[in-house]
């Protein structure tokens, strides 16, 4: 008899797949921020910044291509590539809200800085959804939902005669 562990699963729905992103992601943006936060006391904030989008992306790609996204295993080099640039377009986002709060506020306190901060990640995030969603795991959701149908065909029914008799 075969075990439930090894029948391939279908990818989460679009609901589920969001709420894990933001369980995956959301924790990983969060330690990122205090990470960000440390860091920048001994380094420029934007090389702290930096330093900690590529450690993060890094681990949000595997914690999304295991869990978020189905995909059945780690992330290969291409979802890490595809990641990298979403990644780079949000690490522009962050860079940008901070050096307009930079020009607006002359000295921001550390909770006005962590507030710009996470705003920009969240609209980033949501970003990063979609594009991780419909391009960088969208063929391994093809894929396992092929695996899915191909390990439980729908099995057609013989036609109805009375209803061959009528079509004619």
């Amino acid at each position: 008899m075969e075990s439930a562990r090894s029948q391939p699963q279908a990818a989460p729905g679009a609901l589920a797949a969001f709420a894990r992103f933001v369980l995956c992601g959301g924790g990983v943006g969060l330690a990122s921020s205090l990470a960000v936060a440390a860091l920048a006391s001994w380094v420029p904030w934007v090389l702290a910044n930096a330093l900690i989008t590529v450690v993060s992306t890094l681990l949000a790609t595997e914690l999304h291509a295991r869990f978020t996204f189905g995909a059945g295993g780690r992330a290969t080099w291409r979802q890490h590539t595809q990641s990298a640039g979403s990644a780079a377009a949000a690490y522009a986002l962050t860079c940008g809200a901070m050096l307009v709060l930079h020009q607006l506020v002359a000295a921001p306190g550390a909770l006005l800085e962590q507030v710009v901060y996470l705003s920009a990640s969240a609209l980033a995030g949501v970003a990063r959804f979609a594009v991780l969603r419909l391009v960088v795991f969208a063929r391994n959701r093809s894929r396992a939902a092929a695996t899915v149908r191909a390990a439980h065909p729908v099995r057609a029914t013989p036609a109805d005669p009375a209803s061959l008799c009528q079509a004619a």
